[in-house]
């Protein structure tokens, strides 16, 4: 490569992340907006969001999804617990651990939050035609695919 697309090339990849920071900054806005209507918070929403993609998890697991201490979590499982939202379970294999399982009602926030995230994006691409959705599809997808075996 040149110096010149070297420059271009670097002034494109600055512009793609100042991009992507926005554009999460936007959805993690709306999502929050989206969940006001319910009774979870922010850190819920993501903890159980890892519940129903991954399955039972441990306390440990689940911190280490989120990024979070232990206790943090902790608290955060007691209550949604009370809220009816997970439970504890001990796992069949090995008493001694306990699984954080999701309850039908969990789900069923989960559910509803996604599809109201995803009806506002359909709002924004709606000035898109359907190729210009497939080839963002496909290349947010491989930037994702990548980014996770980095």
């Amino acid at each position: 490569m040149t110096n010149n697309s070297t420059m271009n090339q670097d002034q494109l990849v600055a512009d793609i992340e100042k991009s992507l920071r926005y554009i999460a900054a936007l959805v993690k806005q709306k999502g929050r907006e989206i969940l006001t209507n319910y009774t979870i918070t922010p850190p819920q929403f993501v903890a159980l969001q890892w519940l129903l993609e991954e399955g039972d998890m441990t306390i440990g697991e689940l911190s280490n999804k989120m990024y979070l201490a232990c206790s943090t979590t902790t608290d955060l499982v007691d209550r949604m617990e009370k809220n009816e939202l997970v439970q504890r379970v001990k796992d069949p294999n090995d008493r001694r651990v306990v699984r954080i399982h999701l309850l039908e009602e969990g789900e069923r926030i989960i559910n509803d939050v996604v599809k109201k995230r995803q009806d506002y994006l359909q709002g924004i691409l709606e000035n898109y035609s359907y190729d210009e959705i497939v080839v963002l599809d496909k290349v947010l997808g491989r930037l994702h695919q990548e980014m996770k075996h980095e």
